[in-house]
């Protein structure tokens, strides 16, 4: 793990001393959520995103954007409602394929803020249930609506099992985000 942080840290360090320019800005958007897996006949959940970006260009083609969002995501499961709330750190890779549109990549760390099952109006914490990490990867694409204005679509693999104490039965998270933002 302290390698991974170190590694994250040198490239961002290198990424804004060969930047020719950093953007930063806010975005909100929609999530579509399911639990992959081991878990079997679990429906999607609707959710949200919010949080902050930081667009660095490396070069016209190139740029790195790492974000700090809270992600609501879950799934539906015999009439419960499951409602995980994270704070995610993805940091996308993105090529520019035109002027306005790109590809995006890039690995995905979330933090379990809550946990909690509903059902009936009545509502119980469940976050004991998960592991306080969970780990994806991201793929999407991005257009620059105009020079402030963004859109951007998103799938996320869970690579992690994020049920507690069960390396025999494995949770993943898996997301389809549509999100709208603004660069400063």
């Amino acid at each position: 793990m302290k390698k991974l942080i170190m590694t994250a840290a040198a490239v961002f360090a290198f990424g804004f001393a060969n930047a020719q320019e950093v953007k930063f800005g806010v975005k909100a958007g929609l999530n579509v959520a399911n639990l992959g897996g081991d878990v079997k006949d679990a429906s999607t959940k609707v959710g949200f995103q919010v949080g902050g970006l930081a667009e660095i260009k490396v070069s016209d083609k190139f740029a790195i954007q790492p974000e700090l969002l809270f992600n609501s995501v879950g799934a539906k499961r015999n009439n419960i409602s499951m409602a995980l709330n994270y704070i995610s750190v993805p940091v996308m890779a993105k090529y520019f394929v035109a002027e306005q549109f790109s590809l995006e990549a890039g690995p995905q760390v979330g933090i379990l803020a809550s946990a909690t099952a509903s059902a009936n109006g009545q509502s119980v914490s469940i976050k004991d249930e998960f592991n306080t990490l969970d780990f994806g990867m991201n793929a999407g694409v991005g257009y620059d609506i105009t020079e402030n204005i963004v859109a951007s679509a998103r799938y996320t693999f869970g690579v992690a099992n994020i049920i507690k104490d069960s390396p025999e039965f494995k949770g993943t998270n898996n997301v389809f985000s549509v999100a709208l933002g603004y660069k400063f």
